[in-house]
């Protein structure tokens, strides 16, 4: 079969390797899409840790069973499904246990055109997405699901604010929070954006270049500032979103791409009695979660750009420009 390997750092091929075999337990599943995430982007970058060589990347999928591990129900034969890259999260809810893993590394993932999983990690396929939809879901819709629902537990009536609008989490945070009933603003350096932000329900936005940006927001989301803040930048504008954050909130973050949040204050935080929480993907009761919110209330999931398979390194190239609006997908067959 045709996959997309990643033989070394920034060494990324599309080249024949053998079709997985289910393992006992697993199912084998024909991929129609899959998903870019900037995780895929850390990993080919080689600024990632545990990194083996070669591998097959991607987390995202969606496809139809068509082949069986020992053990699995035969009624899963030829269903069409999307992929939970939350591999052995563990049993509690508060955190990931010690043998979590994300497919697509070290484990082979979803940039070919089949995949072996574990049989707990697939879900049918929601019948309102497209395969594109369906594939550009999982991972940044997990992550955004448990941010917002069970780390901040946003309610509905609450202000949000979601810095960096654009990338696929960012999304996912806007939809799912309408979903929930929040009121929401967002920030980010394309006035575009934020327009377009807007036309997907947010109440408005803040260009976070204009050194004026935190006096805007505290003017036009008025009270006493949002509730909840979700962010994935960290770097030194951390310290503004402490600024903003209403008395009691919670400020919720699953990245770092500006890096170490330089000078924390702790006043600030002890002062406006702030939680601060950390997540990551999420567990099978989180997946269980986004998965009827997103029957319950409908959400599509905004696909950026389509490519094939064949041009998977364009898509990656695509995504250092950070000029996408969305999921990038990968189409993957006939």
């Amino acid at each position: 079969m045709k996959a997309l390997v990643l033989r070394d750092v920034k060494q990324l091929h599309l080249v024949d390797v053998p079709e997985p075999a289910p393992a006992k337990g697993e199912l084998l599943v024909s991929l129609k899409a899959a998903a870019l995430n900037h995780r895929d982007e850390w990993i080919r970058q080689g600024q990632y840790a545990g990194l083996k060589f070669p591998v097959v990347l991607g987390s995202d999928g969606a496809g139809i069973v068509t082949g069986l591990g020992e053990g699995v129900d035969p009624s899963w034969l030829g269903k069409e499904v999307i992929i939970n890259p939350s591999l052995g999260w563990g049993l509690s809810q508060h955190a990931q246990g010690p043998g979590f893993s994300i497919l697509g590394m070290p484990r082979d993932g979803t940039f070919a055109e089949k995949v072996a999983v574990p049989g707990e990690q697939l879900a049918p396929k929601p019948s309102h997405l497209s395969w594109e939809e369906a594939a550009a879901l999982p991972l940044a819709g997990l992550t955004a699901f448990r941010a917002l629902a069970t780390r901040a537990q946003l309610a509905s009536g609450e202000k949000l604010l979601i810095t960096g609008i654009g990338g696929g989490a960012a999304l996912f945070a806007l939809q799912i929070a309408k979903g929930l009933g929040a009121r929401v603003w967002v920030t980010s350096s394309s006035e575009e954006k934020i327009g377009r932000a807007v036309s997907l329900g947010a109440e408005g936005g803040f260009l976070y270049t204009d050194p004026a940006w935190v006096a805007e927001a505290k003017k036009e989301i008025g009270g006493s500032g949002p509730q909840v803040i979700v962010d994935s930048a960290g770097g030194a504008g951390f310290d503004a979103l402490l600024d903003l954050a209403a008395p009691g909130g919670r400020i919720v973050f699953f990245g770092g791409t500006r890096g170490v949040i330089p000078n924390l204050a702790p006043r600030k935080v002890f002062s406006k009695q702030l939680d601060l929480l950390g997540t990551t993907m999420g567990s099978p009761a989180d997946w269980m979660g986004l998965l009827k919110l997103v029957e319950q209330t409908q959400l599509r999931p905004i696909v950026s750009e389509v490519f094939p398979l064949a041009q998977g390194e364009e898509a990656f190239l695509r995504m250092e420009t950070s000029s996408q609006f969305g999921k990038l997908v990968l189409t993957i067959g006939e």
